[in-house]
């Protein structure tokens, strides 16, 4: 097809604009690492900024990795991030899969209490004691059990599982499958996308888990990275009294920022392609 002119005119806008907004989004990220890996000579040179670095160093992750506490923070954050995602995807798919057949008993009224959710909510002191009575304060289950299951993921899923052509299951069960079945060995392998895309949703909340540590775990052991950096950042902030203590504080509280955000960081592009699909086809029904 030969593109007129008004659409060549189109499109190098968009091109443009969408450059524009992703150099946006770029130079602070940039600016964040190249400060963590400047030396802090050459950042006080240059006013505290800057983007591309003349010399290079790492010794402010050296002594951000030195101490226990970074490490021990990655390695709670992992756990709670891998056992919290899989028991997220296990659950949500259990909660969406009957309530996408058409003829689960009482299938409107979980789906009335799960949109329910969307409006009320038991607020943060009943969650509170609920975690406090069940045994879950300063353990790694007071960070995964309470936001188990997300209502708005169930609905994705929902929708998903409701897009797939029904003839599949009919086939299945001609053949005998039970639902268990026809759920592990059909709907599972066709719903790559949406598994992904949700996955993603979740391990990202874990990875930056932070309100619920501070209101739950009160044992330093247990804090997870964003706990970490957070207290990090506020003790190089209480540093910055004297001139020669302000850019090493600086440099390490960059280097604190893109510890814990380059794990994501590096898995995000793995997952993008299925991120549009998924989201698509579990958001509109066909």
């Amino acid at each position: 097809m030969v593109k007129q002119k008004g659409d060549l005119v189109f499109n190098t806008f968009v091109y443009v604009l969408l450059a524009v907004l992703g150099a946006i989004a770029l130079v602070p990220l940039l600016y964040v690492f190249s400060v963590s890996i400047t030396p802090y000579s050459e950042v006080l040179k240059n006013g505290g900024y800057v983007i591309i670095p003349k010399s290079i160093t790492f010794e402010a992750y050296k002594q951000l990795f030195s101490e226990s506490t970074i490490p021990r923070a990655f390695k709670v954050t992992i756990i709670i991030t891998v056992v919290g995602t899989f028991l997220n995807i296990v659950l949500t798919t259990l909660l969406a899969y009957p309530l996408s057949r058409k003829g689960f008993p009482g299938r409107k009224y979980i789906l009335f209490a799960i949109v329910f959710t969307f409006i009320f909510n038991g607020g943060i002191i009943p969650t509170y004691l609920i975690v406090k009575s069940t045994g879950m304060l300063d353990s790694l289950f007071s960070m995964i059990v309470p936001n188990i299951i997300w209502s708005y993921n169930v609905l994705i899923m929902k929708s998903f599982f409701d897009n797939l052509p029904e003839e599949l299951f009919e086939s299945a069960k001609i053949d005998g499958a039970k639902e268990f079945r026809i759920l592990w060995q059909i709907v599972v392998p066709l719903s790559t996308p949406v598994f992904l895309t949700l996955c993603l949703f979740y391990a990202v909340s874990h990875w930056n888990e932070f309100f619920q540590a501070i209101m739950y775990v009160s044992d330093r052991n247990l804090y997870p990275l964003q706990v970490v950096v957070r207290d990090i950042l506020m003790q190089t902030l209480s540093s910055m009294s004297n001139t020669e203590s302000m850019v090493p504080a600086v440099t390490m509280q960059m280097a604190a920022v893109i510890s814990a955000s380059l794990p994501i960081i590096l898995v995000y592009p793995f997952i993008q392609k299925y991120f549009t699909k998924g989201m698509l086809l579990g958001a509109v029904k066909g």
